[in-house]
């Protein structure tokens, strides 16, 4: 009889101990902002990776890891991570903005712009998606459609496309 009741108890903390410790995907994702947020990209990649491992459709934790490695400029491994950001929520807010980004810095500029158009069909009102579009369009020699979407982004806000629009575009 002693030896079930210490089983049970032994099991009983084990389950205990393990649920409390235990971290949920989103308490992983919420430090890894955190982290992120006080310049920790290391301690943030590592802790967006054990809530993708916990919850292997988690998109905002691709999308979010995908922005850390972007910002150490590993730009090839943060596609990666917008594409299955992407390919697990399409609706995902930003992906296109941050993978067209990705794109733009390995010079990819024709598929900067496909995600710059999708960013701008998800929300039409982002001037930054206009503004870095029109950047890739002058890259290629696009010189018309870079002044319309330059022009766009300064009607939007985007003042600093003034001095491109006066360099390029008159």
């Amino acid at each position: 009889m002693k030896i079930h009741v210490i089983i049970i108890l032994i099991i009983t903390f084990t389950v205990f101990t393990n649920e409390s410790y235990s971290q949920s995907s989103e308490e992983l994702f919420n430090r890894a902002v955190s982290k992120e947020q006080s310049g920790d990209y290391a301690g943030a990649i590592q802790d967006l990776s054990k809530a993708i491992e916990i919850n292997p459709n988690y998109a905002i934790a691709y999308q979010y890891r995908g922005y850390v490695k972007a910002i150490l400029d590993d730009h090839r491994e943060a596609i990666k991570d917008y594409n299955k950001a992407i390919e697990i929520d399409p609706n995902s807010q930003n992906v296109f903005f941050n993978r067209g980004m990705s794109k733009s810095k390995i010079d990819d500029h024709r598929g900067a712009i496909q995600d710059y158009n999708k960013a701008i069909e998800n929300y039409n009102e982002d001037a930054d998606a206009y503004f870095n579009r029109g950047l890739s369009y002058g890259i290629l020699g696009q010189i018309n459609n870079a002044c319309r979407d330059l022009k766009k982004a300064h009607e939007m806000g985007r003042f600093d496309a003034r001095k491109l629009i006066i360099n390029f575009c008159n």
